[in-house]
């Protein structure tokens, strides 16, 4: 893509178990197209999710940059310990060649060359909260979806991303219990019990000022007893904050 001089404009891609969502927003957070969306395909290596990708945006207006929210630890352009597609069946169990392709994987410097413009990956709970945090005190951010993502910020200061989900809980972890797969076993109103059960948890270690819960299946909560703290968040921040996340990486 050849760069713009201003203003600048960003692809935004959105990365879950359940689908791959792209689209491209001009410097105000205005949409220059239709958000793309495709399913997630299992079993999805590296280099079939890089082909996905470049069709999902083919045909997309110019871009500058591209921001990418991944399901999965992030550090230095790499994704590590990547959970949902590590399994050759969707809620399946780990395939051990697909977690070790995928961890420790150059995901952004691939993605930077394939579309020769600035990238920046990072957790897809990250990228949500730039786009619904409000700068003040501590907030904390938890995606609901495949498994469970968690940000926390500080005075509007994005702090180094942690995988608060996978500690125990219960004698599992709260990405396992409150994951997709466990869901569907057990049904909402069990889910949405452990949902409480979790915030409650995060809340007692954290103590944050301002939680906001959203992914996929944060519309499975209705009825749930959250608190006073807690806001539940559109789906689609996993987009808008593609642009707040140079802003954070600054």
């Amino acid at each position: 893509m050849t760069p713009q001089s201003d203003p600048v404009s960003t692809l935004a891609i959105d990365v879950g178990g359940n689908g791959i969502k792209a689209l491209v927003l001009d410097s105000n957070g205005e949409p220059l197209n239709e958000r793309t969306r495709i399913d997630t395909p299992y079993p999805c290596p590296p280099e079939l999710f890089l082909t996905l990708i470049a069709d999902l945006v083919a045909g997309f207006p110019v871009f500058d940059r591209v921001s990418v929210g991944f399901p999965a630890m992030v550090r230095d352009g790499k994704t590590l310990r990547v959970a949902p597609f590590s399994r050759a069946v969707k809620d399946g169990p780990r395939d051990p060649e697909l977690f070790d392709l995928w961890d420790g994987y150059p995901l952004q410097g691939k993605i930077s060359a394939m579309f020769g413009v600035p990238t920046l990956l990072a957790n897809d709970a990250d990228v949500q909260g730039c786009a619904v945090v409000s700068g003040t005190g501590t907030e904390f951010v938890m995606t609901l979806g495949t498994g469970v993502g968690t940000a926390l910020f500080h005075h509007g200061n994005l702090l180094p991303h942690m995988e608060l989900s996978h500690g125990n809980f219960g004698g599992e972890s709260i990405d396992i219990q409150l994951g997709n797969a466990n869901r569907k076993i057990i049904g909402n109103d069990q889910w949405i019990e452990l949902v409480e059960s979790a915030v409650k948890d995060f809340s007692a270690k954290l103590f944050p000022d301002r939680i906001y819960i959203g992914g996929g299946n944060s519309k499975f909560l209705n009825g749930a007893e959250l608190g006073p703290l807690v806001e539940i968040v559109s789906n689609t921040a996993g987009l808008m904050g593609g642009i707040k996340l140079w802003e954070f990486s600054q």
